[in-house]
């Protein structure tokens, strides 16, 4: 796939997936991953669609409200970076809206579907400090390494 409007139309159809996302939009997971797709990132590897189906449908019982926001992308040739913002309600403890930053790298097929998804994001920072006790342990960890 060439930069072109090709490589335009698959990351504007892989940002609607993202920011529409939904236990319902999930059915359309084919027409933006090809089938044999590999998908990591902090928590996952896997391959295939429903390894993939797996990782959304898990999301969705663990946070309530969980939405994506993508904020920039860039591509050249078959691949993509795109930052995004995710936003989600932490199903107990934790009140309020949180959000993670992070960035996606993204190879796409002939078709324009997705084959290689690697999300790049900072679990401490995004996830752990902003949890109740571990969050308190993970913030005096890093300002000790500052030292």
């Amino acid at each position: 796939m060439q930069q072109t409007e090709e490589m335009a139309g698959a990351l504007a159809r892989l940002a609607a997936f993202y920011e529409h996302l939904s236990l319902e939009s999930l059915a359309q997971l084919g027409a933006v991953y090809a089938p044999d797709a590999h998908f990591k990132d902090p928590f996952n590897e896997v391959r295939g669609h429903a390894a993939i189906l797996a990782i959304f449908e898990h999301m969705f019982v663990q946070v309530d409200a969980p939405r994506f926001i993508v904020l920039d992308s860039m591509g050249q040739g078959s691949q993509a970076f795109l930052t995004w913002e995710f936003r989600f309600r932490m199903k107990r403890r934790v009140s309020g809206e949180q959000c993670i930053r992070g960035a996606t790298h993204v190879r796409f097929d002939a078709q324009g579907r997705v084959v290689l998804h690697r999300d790049y994001w900072d679990v401490a920072e995004e996830l752990y400090e902003k949890l109740p006790l571990l969050g308190a342990f993970m913030r005096m960890l890093k300002r000790a390494s500052r030292r």
